[in-house]
């Protein structure tokens, strides 16, 4: 196991370093100019001179590439604003403020929106797939069907608008989505994201139902488990015990990578509801070319991703004794 930790470690790292230095490097084939955007729209030339500088576009792109580098493990000075400290991921002079201090704040955002639907889906997508499994071919099994196609067909955005609409505006049944950080008021937390934690689960647990519906029911045809019922065991301990441990494995691998995106950023959830995470912070840098800050957001979300199916393949182990970890 520590073999293997240290080798996705490294391979972590590698990963996110090729995939900053591609988004560095293609970001100034863009035709925009972050100096004019960063400096305003009425702006001196001694100014723009002023933001080019402090901004290191008065430099080669490899130079600049190494100093940002470099700021992310020693930390890096700006002129006129001071010493970053690492991991220093530069300043964003659209927001006025160090890149890595703008995503710990919005960071928490993210992280809980992805955790309340992913406790959501992943728990109502395998146990209604369970049972639509156990059930083929019955009534239940037909309407678990029908509403995964349904579910897998809305867009969140389309749904979002409606609950929004009705549940909050109209009906006044929930509050307005908001964030309220945990410690400081868990009802306030659990209320303000209520909404797009329900949205998010009926788009993905019809993904879960489906592929555990599918699963089970192959694994509920394999002679293993024919051999348990074969040997007198409980109808519980066959399911539980060996059909839904060979199911998990597909289940866990897709989570793994839905879950990695998520916290990457759930653009589309987050400006449906107006919840400022890492989405909504990631499309403001893209509109105003403001590269630290894309740079960051790049590197989370491939971050996530990269962690993610790290833990996936680790948990293989844990599901499947057969599987080794080298």
């Amino acid at each position: 196991m520590l073999r293997f930790l240290v080798r996705r470690a490294i391979t972590t790292v590698i990963t996110l370093m090729i995939i900053a230095a591609v988004t560095f490097f293609l970001f100034f084939a863009l035709p925009s100019d972050p100096a004019s955007l960063a400096c305003g729209k009425v702006c001196p030339p001694e100014l723009l001179a002023l933001a080019r500088h402090n901004l290191g576009l008065d430099q080669p792109v490899v130079v600049q590439f190494v100093t940002w580098l470099g700021g992310v493990f020693v930390g890096r000075d700006f002129p006129g604003l001071g010493h970053c400290p690492a991991p220093c991921l530069g300043y964003s002079f659209v927001n006025r403020a160090p890149v890595f201090e703008t995503i710990m704040d919005r960071l928490p955002v993210t992280i809980s929106l992805t955790i309340g639907a992913a406790a959501i889906f992943l728990t109502f997508g395998v146990a209604t797939g369970i049972l639509a499994a156990l059930r083929q071919g019955r009534p239940l099994d037909k309407i678990a069907s029908m509403a995964s196609l349904i579910g897998a067909s809305v867009q969140i955005y389309f749904i979002g608008t409606l609950a929004l609409y009705f549940l909050v505006y109209q009906g006044q049944v929930l509050p307005v989505p908001s964030y309220t950080p945990l410690t400081q008021n868990p009802f306030a937390w659990a209320s303000g994201l209520l909404l797009p934690w329900v949205v998010l689960a009926i788009i993905f647990t019809a993904n879960y139902t489906r592929m555990t519906r599918s699963t089970m029911v192959e694994n509920l045809g394999e002679d293993f488990v024919r051999t348990a019922r074969a040997k007198g065991m409980p109808a519980r301990t066959v399911v539980l015990r060996f059909a839904l441990r060979g199911t998990l494995i597909p289940i866990v691998t897709i989570f793994g990578v839905d879950l990695g995106t998520l916290i990457g950023g759930a653009i589309i959830t987050e400006t449906t509801f107006g919840l400022q995470g890492i989405g909504r912070l990631s499309i403001r840098a893209v509109t105003y070319s403001d590269l630290p800050m894309l740079m960051a957001t790049v590197l989370v979300a491939a971050g996530a991703i990269v962690v993610m199916n790290a833990v996936v393949d680790a948990l293989y182990a844990v599901i499947d004794p057969r599987v080794r970890l080298t």
